[in-house]
């Protein structure tokens, strides 16, 4: 049957405008949210508190713009390059270590310096894995179940790129790269006792990697009782309990939080959820919970209703970027896993997460135009 003209103008234009709102909600919530928090920082480094954000809004109106376009792109353009994504990403984690534009903090060299601005590679690794990972599961779902050609491939490219992380070293971004793996995998149609197998290896390698650096067990192991070494290793962790458990059910209000007057490292960036929570209470948490889930739940539906196993994966895998970020984040945050370093989607400090987080929310948005009724 014949699509006419009108139609297929209407199909162009509709998109999951849920989504769109919570996306909305949550980068609105953000900025207000590093306004907050970055004001005292950027006053002491800059001589102007609202020097952060202002660059913040810079970011989003930048991520606004990557959005409209990953929204209205033709996905073929980026299915049809998917091995030079990967090339790409592989090259900026290599310069990340061996390169002059690289920059050093906190002992890891995660950044490249461009201009006034540091772009963290990390983000395009994690978009340029789900392009490679769907393109490869949707064309070899024949050979799928087999170890050498459905199962031993996507090990080796997303074990380079975890190499290439923990050369940094950013033992985090290795982590959450192969938790993307793990349920892009799941979803591919790997065998279970593959995967199984997987994470036992993945499991030592990480306990190995643990033990054999002093630095990381501590770090790993000090969110088991921070306040044991609230000083030291545990005191990022201790703060940011303080800030939550002062928050109570509605908050001290905004603006008015005490954390982030230098108590709580980066409170704009990987903590901010803490200062949200002191100035916001249970209430401003669980709404970003909230967000969050609505986030996932567009995600399976738009996934869910797609004709194509490639725009299937590939709306899985973008979801699952944001979410298992906000998941991450929230778990440090409240103590529940050992610090990664991993932002919140839309709400921390920064460009680069800030613009991959967009990206995968127009890729959604652009694939929810093509769902089947």
């Amino acid at each position: 049957m014949r699509i006419t003209q009108r139609e297929a103008a209407r199909q162009l234009m509709s998109f999951d405008v849920i989504l769109l709102g919570a996306v909305i909600c949550l980068a609105s919530i953000g900025l207000i949210m590093v306004l907050s928090a970055s004001g005292i920082m950027a006053e002491k480094v800059y001589g102007d508190k609202y020097a952060l954000f202002w660059k913040q809004v810079l970011f989003m109106v930048a991520g606004g713009v990557v959005l409209t376009i990953a929204a209205r792109a033709n996905m073929e353009f980026f299915y049809r390059h998917t091995y030079l994504w990967i090339l790409l990403a592989a090259g900026l984690l290599l310069m990340t270590v061996f390169s002059p534009f690289a920059t050093t903090a906190g002992g890891a060299s995660r950044w490249l310096r461009i201009g006034p601005f540091s772009v963290q590679p990390l983000e395009a690794a994690k978009i340029a894995l789900v392009f490679y990972l769907s393109y490869f599961f949707a064309n070899k779902q024949d050979l799928v179940k087999t170890f050498s050609v459905g199962f031993l491939p996507p090990i080796i490219v997303t074990g380079s790129l975890c190499f290439l992380l923990l050369l940094q070293p950013d033992f985090g971004g290795a982590v959450f790269l192969a938790g993307l793996l793990f349920l892009m995998c799941l979803v591919g149609g790997t065998r279970i006792i593959f995967l199984g197998s997987a994470i036992i290896l993945a499991l030592v390698s990480a306990a190995l990697l643990v033990v054999n650096s002093p630095y990381r067990f501590r770090r790993v192991f000090s969110f088991l009782d921070p306040f044991q070494d609230a000083q030291n290793s545990g005191y990022q962790l201790v703060q940011s309990l303080y800030g939550l458990g002062s928050g109570g059910w509605v908050g001290q209000g905004l603006g008015e939080g005490k954390q982030k007057l230098f108590f709580l490292p980066e409170a704009h960036n990987d903590f901010i959820m803490s200062v949200l929570g002191e100035e916001l209470g249970f209430v401003g948490v669980s709404l970003i919970i909230i967000l969050l889930g609505v986030v996932l739940w567009r995600t399976l539906a738009i996934s869910i209703r797609q004709a194509s196993m490639h725009d299937r994966i590939t709306a899985f895998g973008m979801g699952a970027i944001v979410i298992v970020g906000g998941i991450l984040n929230m778990g440090v945050v409240l103590g529940a896993i050992p610090p990664k370093g991993v932002p919140m989607p839309f709400l921390s400090y920064g460009g680069s997460h800030l613009l991959a987080a967009f990206f995968c929310t127009g890729v959604l948005l652009n694939l929810s135009r093509k769902v089947k009724a």
